[in-house]
């Protein structure tokens, strides 16, 4: 059987043949083509798509695509649970799922930059994740630190100078804030779903984690508040009128721009403007 997907794998396009070819399908041949070309060649090449967004095998709200393999061929082995919530975190930036993720994240991530045969990498993922399956069968209960002095360190550590629960945000939000902060001098046009495709990440995943690193905001919300932002900043600095204003900052008409303002800032825009330029 034929599996393909997108080209330069990391984490979970790794993760995802090593499955198949170990537990599903030994036979299996993988494929990784341009992410534009993947329907069609597997259309071409009757091969199974998987790793992307609109196809069965995919990542579904927070999990990856990993879990789904697991889920749709019903396999039920504790190991391959403990390296999917290893997968999972490294894959969506969430290393809160699993203690292991970011060791795993900075492992893919350096050797896709050291190796530009897909294949080649592929290889030698499948002896990681070998490894990885071995660990979580038969090693995960045991620690590298066993001397009581060393343990002693560690504990000394966790109690007293690891002060720091901030949640580091996902590599992703400063992608999207590049995004959106390029957007600022356009008309603002961005949806969530040409976001998605453009970050590679699942719009359910992107649109339940958004609020957590922008200002605790949905994305129509946050994209609305920079608008009414970006509004307010040329009703200062420049001679625009409203309606010129309002298609500037993406609005379909003017009295959608003043309906959303007064929601927004509490006035509308005549009054807004009229107020600021008596100071």
């Amino acid at each position: 059987m034929k599996w393909i997907t997108r080209e330069h794998p990391k984490i979970d396009r790794i993760a995802c043949p090593w499955l198949i070819k170990r537990f599903i399908d030994p036979d299996a041949e993988i494929i990784y083509v341009p992410f534009e070309q993947v329907i069609a060649q597997a259309a071409t090449l009757n091969a199974i798509p998987f790793d992307l967004p609109g196809v069965e095998y995919s990542h579904y709200e927070d999990h990856c695509t990993f879990d789904y393999f697991i889920k749709k061929h019903h396999l039920k082995d504790v190991a391959l649970d403990r390296m999917a919530a290893i997968i999972r975190g490294a894959d969506t930036d969430r290393h809160d799922f699993a203690p292991q993720a970011s060791g795993l994240s900075a492992i893919f991530l350096g050797l896709s930059q050291n190796i530009n045969d897909d294949y080649e990498l592929l290889d030698l993922g499948m002896k990681v994740y070998d490894g990885l399956y071995t660990w979580a069968k038969h090693l995960h209960q045991q620690k590298h630190t066993q001397a009581p002095v060393e343990q002693l360190l560690l504990e000394v550590y966790h109690k007293y100078l690891k002060q720091s629960h901030t949640k580091k945000a996902p590599e992703w939000t400063k992608e999207l804030k590049e995004m959106i902060q390029d957007q600022l001098d356009t008309n603002m046009a961005m949806s969530l779903h040409q976001v998605s495709e453009q970050l590679e990440i699942n719009p359910a995943y992107l649109s339940r984690e958004f609020s957590k690193y922008f200002e605790n905001l949905s994305f129509g919300e946050y994209i609305r508040k920079m608008r009414i932002e970006k509004a307010m900043h040329l009703m200062d600095t420049t001679a625009y009128s409203l309606t010129e204003i309002a298609y500037l900052t993406g609005f379909s008409d003017q009295s959608h721009f003043t309906r959303i303002f007064k929601k927004q800032t509490g006035q509308i825009p005549t009054v807004y403007k009229k107020n600021n330029q008596k100071k």
